[in-house]
């Protein structure tokens, strides 16, 4: 059973992002603007649904246009926190757990902010991202990295970047995680039930307070790596790295992609692999250690 039932996470609105964003053809990626255009519109329907006033970060890339969709709770002349994930896929594929299941997350999220209504030190921006995927990635046409690069031209301080990657698989069989280092296999657990908080050393303090708060009041293991990026490259691979080159504080949560997930950037990638049971308690996790690591 769930630790904090307090929190009211929904897994069938969880189940209904997912659902629709895997539905919609031709697939989310950066070739068909008119999905991509209908998922902004879907996230934007979604946010004023649940009383906020979001906006569009448009830019251009590449000669067409794409935007990041924002969302704004709390204090809002205080410091920033920002909640983000990634709706775009990686060619003609659904895009279940990458990463259908983290902006479903991001949704669930901020559904919670408006119903419980917790007092915040800081104002939260819940950022849906574009153009994560190849050939973007690690460019300046990221939506994270717009986002993040305003930021710093307007002197906006973020006291953390929390990062939702792929948050939807997971495996009860032994042997089935794997490691980007053979002597990590040693560290974690070899079977892929757990989520995973990852930050450069730098983040340590924070990944270690986010950890504990998680694992007291959801009910799934959390695992956490911190180390230097030159060392684990592996730890940069989604929008936290922009807030990182910015120079901003950032975690990932993820299930650690495509070292458990076989569907990762294939046709597979499907909403009946997923495990919305436990997305349901990452999302109970990520919820409670934002809001009591950064309440009043």
């Amino acid at each position: 059973m769930p630790k904090n039932l307090d929190i009211p996470v929904s897994q069938k609105n969880l189940y209904q992002h997912v659902q629709y964003l895997t539905e919609i053809r031709p697939y989310r990626n950066y070739q068909n603007l008119e999905s991509l255009n209908q998922v902004a519109y879907y996230i934007e329907h979604q946010f004023k649904e649940y009383g906020y006033t979001p906006e569009a970060q448009t830019y251009q890339a590449k000669g067409s246009q794409y935007q990041n969709i924002i969302a704004h709770y709390g204090n809002q002349e205080g410091k920033r926190i920002v909640i983000g994930a990634h709706y775009d896929v990686d060619g003609d594929q659904p895009g279940a757990d990458d990463n259908a299941s983290a902006v479903a997350g991001l949704l669930e999220i901020a559904r919670l902010l408006q119903v419980l209504q917790p007092k915040l030190k800081h104002r939260i921006d819940l950022v849906a991202f574009s153009l994560e995927e190849a050939p973007f990635f690690y460019t300046k046409w990221m939506g994270s990295a717009v986002h993040a690069r305003f930021l710093k031209e307007q002197e906006i301080e973020l006291e953390l970047m929390v990062c939702l990657e792929m948050i939807g698989f997971f495996s009860d069989a032994p042997h089935s995680q794997q490691f980007p280092m053979p002597e990590l296999a040693s560290i974690y657990p070899n079977t892929a039930n757990f989520i995973c908080l990852v930050g450069r050393t730098e983040e340590s303090n924070i990944v270690e307070k986010f950890k504990e708060k998680m694992l007291n009041h959801a009910d799934i293991d959390v695992q956490s790596i911190c180390a230097p990026v030159n060392l684990v490259t592996d730890i940069t691979r989604s929008d936290h790295y922009n807030y990182w080159i910015s120079g901003y504080p950032a975690l990932m949560i993820t299930d650690t992609s495509f070292l458990r997930n076989p569907n990762y950037h294939q046709a597979t990638d499907t909403i009946e692999t997923l495990d919305f049971e436990k997305m349901t308690e990452v999302v109970r996790g990520a919820y409670a250690a934002v809001c009591e690591i950064f309440g009043e």
